[in-house]
């Protein structure tokens, strides 16, 4: 099974749609999950044009009033992915993501919130975070592409675009 794997996508409030490159990204995808702050239902609306979709509430989503569940589980195989946004302080800290994959008894758990790619296998759980395809931290824009066969696990993270973080806008600062 193929899984495409999208967080943080802020849209409108971010930007108006879905970078094409994502579109093409998840072309064929058998499942994508989002692991929430969509801010609008028109990316889940989108996102369904190209697969069956599973979502859960992200911080600016409870903002917005879309009402998501905070996590999910899916089982591929004979294993469970555990799907949280991932609100832990500080960001992405993995010892309490860990925590909560544990909370979830899954084997690998997709969370977002950072903006900021990330695989790490610990303690036998492998923690993901697609990053942002729309407003990532210090990063590229990126999604990922997790594909599960005979609970053999690949994961590719997959650039969309360029940083554009508002913190390397050195022009913003220029000198008379």
């Amino acid at each position: 099974m193929l899984i495409g794997l999208i967080s943080d996508t802020h849209i409108p409030d971010r930007a108006r749609i879905l970078p094409q490159n994502v579109i093409d990204t998840f072309n064929d995808v058998d499942l994508i999950l989002h692991a929430g702050d969509l801010t609008s239902p028109k990316v889940l609306e989108e996102l369904e044009g190209i697969a069956p979709v599973m979502a859960v509430q992200g911080n600016m989503d409870r903002a917005n009033g879309i009402d998501l569940p905070k996590a999910r589980v899916i089982e591929v195989d004979d294993l469970r992915i555990g799907l949280i946004h991932g609100e832990v302080y500080p960001r992405a800290d993995s010892q309490q993501l860990l925590y909560l994959a544990r909370e979830l008894n899954a084997d690998i758990l997709v969370s977002g919130h950072s903006h900021q790619p990330k695989i790490k296998q610990s303690e036998g759980i492998l923690l993901l975070n697609p990053g942002s395809p729309i407003v990532p931290r210090l990063a590229d824009r990126t999604v990922m592409l997790l594909e599960i066969n005979d609970n053999e696990v690949d994961v590719e993270i997959v650039k969309i675009g360029s940083p554009v973080c508002s913190a390397l806008d050195f022009d913003k600062y220029k000198r008379d």
